[in-house]
């Protein structure tokens, strides 16, 4: 069974390497139960380089089964997602997030839809306005479940030996994409994913992240030791860029890389006008 219970001495043993590659071996977070679910969580790595085999029968309506199951904001299930197995879909796709490859060599790629046209449909249908629609605060509600559906399923397709990495490069050109699938007014992807069985090459390893103590606050917010722990963190991840021979050695160069110039949003400066053509009044 897998229940949250005190860990045997095998499990402490998974728990601590999963935590190292998780953290690194300096900043460890407190002891505490130990699972498969939290295991698999803990082994999450995205994936861009994928074997041609297709995933197993059933294994799309199970991750979905796995999203429906998520929380949603008062049962509103503001989100769909859209299956693409069509390699002449998927090569297009690639095009428009700047030619990811994997994006073309995953068996399966899902799109994850912020879905208000189906509220809008029932609206139209009972000749109801829905005062609440135009309002950011219902646009962010949808693409917050679209979310937690998501990772929801990728929890779910990990658990079963597949491997996935999110693609935010679908709003680089959100109206062509919901031109390529089709979708109506009001419905828009707020991100892909990729799913399929890693190469071996692709594999890759457990990317660190931020110490717990800079995430983690305890009833007021408290950035005083930020920096230091940042600068530890970079060091740890100076380590991983040097395995993988990326770029921007530490996370603090990464954001600056990713946050300074305008042309690293990729299109996406045009977000809020590419919404409106779209249907979304975003008030």
């Amino acid at each position: 069974m897998d229940s949250l219970t005190p860990a045997t001495p095998a499990q402490t043993d998974a728990k601590t390497d999963a935590l190292v590659r998780r953290y690194g071996a300096d900043v460890l977070p407190a002891a505490g139960p130990w699972n498969e679910t939290i295991a698999t969580m803990l082994d999450h790595r995205s994936v861009r380089s994928y074997k041609p085999d297709p995933v197993p029968a059933g294994a799309l309506e199970s991750m979905i089964a796995a999203a429906q199951s998520a929380a949603t904001s008062s049962n509103m299930q503001w989100w769909s997602a859209l299956a693409v197995t069509d390699p002449a879909k998927k090569k297009v796709l690639a095009e428009i997030a700047g030619g990811q490859k994997h994006i073309e060599q995953c068996p399966l790629f899902i799109a994850w839809i912020a879905d208000m046209s189906r509220n809008q449909r029932i609206s139209n249908a009972t000749k109801t306005a829905f005062e609440t629609m135009p309002w950011l605060e219902t646009f962010m509600v949808a693409s917050i479940d679209a979310a937690l559906a998501a990772q929801n399923a990728v929890v779910a397709a990990e658990s079963m030996g597949l491997r996935t990495v999110y693609i935010g490069a679908m709003r680089n050109d959100p109206i062509r994409v919901a031109e390529l699938l089709g979708l109506p007014p009001q419905a828009v992807v707020v991100f892909g994913l990729c799913v399929g069985y890693a190469t071996e090459k692709g594999e890759g390893e457990v990317k660190p992240r931020l110490p717990q103590s800079v995430v983690l606050h305890t009833e007021r917010y408290d950035a005083t030791k930020e920096e230091a722990l940042r600068a530890a963190y970079d060091a740890e991840m100076s380590k991983f860029s040097a395995r993988h021979e990326l770029q921007a050695a530490t996370w603090t160069q990464r954001v600056l890389n990713r946050l300074g110039p305008i042309k690293a949003m990729n299109g996406r400066e045009t977000l809020r006008a590419a919404l409106a053509k779209m249907g979304f009044e975003v008030r």
